[in-house]
């Protein structure tokens, strides 16, 4: 998911990061009004969490493997724009740190994983909202689906339009894997919320996509 240097044309990187930054710089302004300072440490908390969380691999299909994306969860527990915030600093944490993605692909993979992943997971979980009890965990497992496979989708795209591979090829193939790598998204985050709810059930957001405890 992550792309790696070299992958991108600048035709492709250049806009791509201009996209990512106007997403992440409107998240920033968003969060500032939405969020109070009692909810402020959950956020550095959750952002620690996922960082963690994605160092752990599990296989897959074919020798490929694959970890936590965490939008989903971040959206669930901290509402879709404090979450993109969040998600943001952990794509370029990566980066810089482990070099996991190129520096030039920053802006693809801050837009894929941290901007796209948390507005499709937030438009899943608001959708879901409306539904209570043991339903509340479809919602959740949608998200996490969804929000891998689009960001593969996405990564896919943008791979294509820098002639790294045709698209006839690399979007199968993305996809198909992702799909695979999403269904473990979902669980994760169906268990991962839940676990944070029975510890904490009013950590996580009630607006703006977050999921909210009540129910579970």
């Amino acid at each position: 998911m992550h792309i790696p240097s070299g992958f991108l044309e600048a035709r492709v990187w250049l806009p791509m990061g201009a996209i990512a930054a106007a997403g992440a710089g409107y998240a920033i302004r968003r969060t500032g009004r939405e969020l109070d300072e009692k909810r402020t440490p959950v956020m550095g908390v959750m952002a620690a969490f996922v960082f963690a969380a994605q160092m752990v691999n599990f296989p897959v299909l074919g020798g490929t493997s694959g970890h936590l994306m965490g939008s989903a969860l971040m959206v669930a527990v901290l509402g879709t724009w404090p979450a993109t915030v969040a998600m943001t600093a952990v794509v370029i944490m990566q980066a810089l740190l482990f070099q996991d993605g190129g520096i030039e692909a920053l802006g693809a993979n801050v837009f894929n994983m941290a901007v796209l992943g948390c507005i499709v997971s937030g438009s899943v979980l608001a959708a879901g909202r409306r539904f209570g009890g043991g339903l509340r965990s479809l919602p959740l497992a949608l998200a996490g689906w969804l929000s891998v496979v689009a960001a593969s989708a996405f990564c896919a795209l943008e791979l294509a339009l820098s002639g790294t591979s045709p698209i006839g090829i690399v979007l199968p193939a993305m996809t198909a894997v992702h799909g695979v790598i999403g269904v473990f998204e979902g669980l994760i985050t169906v268990v991962a919320f839940r676990f944070i709810c029975s510890v904490n059930p009013r950590i996580a957001a009630t607006g703006k996509g977050g999921a909210g405890c009540g129910g579970l």
